[in-house]
């Protein structure tokens, strides 16, 4: 799209204003085909917010700043925070066994049941799936179902071993926070986190929704056209790691909040400074991931012409967030639309527009090498993880993936699921890492990369930090 909207007259010392913001967005969404956005800016001490379109094209309302949206995965920096609440209150231990609180906890691989730690839950490494295909009820009891229906999961590496995202691990953790505080997940979170920082426009039952504005989801059907989803959002056990309903007010406010210092607006100390300082901190390194550099705690890190970035995304059906801090410039902006697949697209146009304007910061996506029709070869086939497959395919040309919810996965679901990207290019990335980059559609700009065994053999494919093994009609 066009550069970034110039400064206006009236606007020096202060190269973004609610104009300019508003025009850009506008303009964004109208390439992206978003029905509805809304996004808000912490800069120089101020807030500024630019709200575009409505919340359906069914029943369309005017987006506004306290319009919630389904949040997704931007959800596990609220788990993270809350278990760590739990840490300073000294509670919670995070190098302690995951057992120590969850002791039913039983998994496929019983060493790695006893040597999991809340931590390796918190950045990754517990080694677990992405996530279980299963529905255990809206009741008060639905982590708890969810968590004995991880008996039977395999592990796809050592606890440890690697990063690989996982929902699953995240569902374990707000396991323990309602072990802990006795409380069912969600009154907990309020208890710690919500009612205390005043985030009146965050909440994780439908019910407590459907009062207030809220944006749903958009597909494009076979004429691009944007059509409304029917499933708002996920079941109840997977709250902890994706389930918060929020509005971009609710968003900045709590992005001040992790750039403050652990107390709330009213006064109120929520964390001491140092605990979210060290959410901050690398815990584990991440290799070849549009997704960050490293991992904190709940949060991931990416180094952007210069300055360190935390931030998380989070994706529903059809409704996709973005949260991003720059601490050491007190500036945070938090960005929410309702259709895909363009919506990550527009939400990473927004944050980068807002890096450049406001702090003169440009991301940039790295250029991949001309075809290497050899390296394309070693790598086309099959790869699956527990709900998606992965295929690599090459024309001589150019490669190509498509990524798509598995079949029977869709089937058994019996609710509507989130629709399949339309297949993407990719490039290889300089280097000998096996890193690549997609470079064109929705997920333009994502990166990942292929993993070899001892013997050389490509054996696996990493995506937006989830892992995908090689399946085996494709690997000899």
């Amino acid at each position: 799209m066009a550069d970034p909207v110039a400064p206006r007259a009236g606007d020096e010392g202060n190269a973004m204003s609610q104009e300019t913001l508003s025009g850009f967005v506008a303009e964004a969404a109208a390439e992206f085909g978003i029905p509805g956005a809304a996004v808000g800016i912490w800069a120089d001490g101020r807030e500024v917010f630019a709200c575009h379109g409505v919340t359906s094209v069914d029943n369309p309302l005017p987006v506004d700043p306290d319009t919630l949206c389904v949040l997704g995965s931007v959800t596990k920096t609220y788990t993270a925070t809350a278990l760590v609440c739990l840490v300073a209150q000294g509670r919670v231990d995070l190098d302690a066994p995951v057992r120590r609180y969850v002791p039913e906890l039983a998994l496929a691989d019983e060493q790695a049941a006893a040597e999991m730690t809340v931590l390796n839950l918190l950045n990754h490494t517990a080694g677990l799936d992405w996530r279980l295909i299963v529905d255990t009820g809206e009741g008060d009891d639905a982590l708890a179902g969810h968590v004995a229906a991880l008996a039977g999961l395999e592990q796809i590496a050592p606890v440890g071993a690697r990063a690989s995202y996982s929902q699953v691990g995240y569902n374990l953790a707000g396991r323990i926070i309602e072990k802990v505080t006795g409380l069912p997940y969600e009154q907990a979170v309020a208890s710690l986190l919500l009612e205390p920082l005043g985030l009146s426009h965050s909440v994780f039952a439908p019910a407590d929704a459907m009062t207030r504005r809220f944006a749903v989801g958009h597909n494009l059907d076979e004429d691009s056209t944007p059509v409304t989803v029917r499933r708002w959002k996920d079941n109840r056990a997977n709250n902890p790691g994706g389930g918060l309903a929020s509005s971009v007010a609710d968003q900045l406010r709590w992005a001040r909040f992790h750039l403050g210092d652990g107390c709330a607006e009213s006064g109120v100390r929520v964390l001491p400074a140092g605990m979210l300082h060290r959410m901050r901190q690398p815990t584990v390194a991440l290799r070849g991931s549009a997704l960050g550099d490293a991992i904190g705690i709940g949060w991931f890190l990416r180094d952007v012409g210069g300055v360190r970035t935390v931030g998380h995304g989070g994706s529903a059906n059809g409704q996709f967030a973005e949260l991003l801090l720059v601490p050491d410039r007190d500036f945070a902006v938090v960005v929410t639309s309702n259709a895909g697949p363009g919506g990550v697209a527009f939400n990473q146009a927004v944050v980068r527009w807002a890096l450049r304007t406001c702090l003169g910061v440009a991301d940039r996506d790295p250029e991949p090498l001309p075809h290497d029709e050899a390296w394309a070869r070693e790598v086309a086939g099959g790869y699956e993880n527990d709900a998606m497959t992965f295929t690599v395919g090459t024309d001589g040309a150019g490669l190509t993936v498509e990524v798509l919810i598995k079949p029977e996965i869709r089937a058994a679901s019996g609710v509507e699921l989130p629709a399949d990207y339309p297949p993407f290019a990719v490039g290889l990335l300089p280097g000998d890492a096996d890193e690549y980059i997609v470079t064109e559609g929705p997920m333009q700009g994502q990166r990942g990369f292929f993993t070899r065994d001892g013997s050389g053999a490509v054996v696996g494919v990493d995506l937006a930090g989830r892992l995908f093994g090689r399946a085996a009609a494709a690997s000899g």
